[in-house]
């Protein structure tokens, strides 16, 4: 049985955008704290490779990395703002859940249903 290479297999698989957009939350979840920009950086590019550039002429293609490296170049807020602009354009978005175990999750619970139980409920429904 033939081998494949991995990079046009991972390019393959990152054309799936629920795969992508699962790809880039791990590289963002596993460098938390500590992330590596560089690796950040490849990871884009490898996603923008398998939804963006079929979708571009080469010239749009072209200006999208070359807007990738300035908004990774810009600080703090700008940079998020850029980053989401930029993956809309592949039709990605970033996205904000809730970080939370299952005992934090049982216990917010707990504190919504405390807190709004004085609210009587809807019976119009």
């Amino acid at each position: 049985m033939p081998s494949v290479s991995y990079h046009p297999y991972k390019i393959s698989t990152l054309k799936d955008p629920k795969y992508a957009a699962v790809y880039l939350t791990t590289i963002l979840e596993a460098e938390e704290g500590d992330l590596e920009l560089g690796l950040l950086k490849l990871a884009l590019r490898d996603v923008f490779k398998a939804l963006g550039e079929p979708n571009m002429s080469p010239t749009s293609a072209k200006r999208h990395l070359e807007k990738l490296e300035d908004l990774l170049s810009k600080p703090g807020n700008a940079a998020i703002f850029s980053l989401a602009d930029w993956l809309t354009a592949i039709g990605l978005k970033l996205n904000v859940t809730v970080n939370e175990d299952d005992e934090e999750r049982e216990n917010s619970d707990c504190v919504l249903r405390e807190r709004y139980s004085h609210y009587p409920e809807d019976t119009a429904k």
